[in-house]
């Protein structure tokens, strides 16, 4: 559970940080990661839809790292967001990197 604050795991996570707040990626960049760390990303494109006014856009704004909206706006079309998250599952033993592409 404490894997990513171990010595073990704390580089993958100061690749998804930048000033201790989580990195905001495009949809073509990637954390950059020494030859020696360099993992498999598995990849997941989540669509999020529902009632507006439901917290879609916060919910995925909580997980990026980035501000909740203090209030509410309409989102028009579709807002993308790209979250990688360094993970460690217990089946392996090796790390991955998820790459989660949240579409709202």
């Amino acid at each position: 559970p404490g894997w990513l604050l171990s010595p073990a795991g704390r580089p993958y996570l100061d690749s998804i940080l930048h000033k201790n707040q989580r990195r905001v990626f495009g949809l073509l960049e990637r954390p950059a990661l020494p030859p020696a760390l360099a993992v498999p990303i598995v990849t997941y494109k989540l669509f999020l839809a529902g009632r507006s006014g439901v917290g879609k856009t916060a919910l995925v704004a909580w997980l990026g790292g980035t501000p909740v909206p203090p209030a509410h706006h309409e989102t028009l079309g579709i807002e993308a967001t790209t979250l990688f998250w360094p993970a460690k599952p217990r089946a392996s033993g090796r790390p991955v990197l998820f790459q989660l592409h949240f579409w709202d």
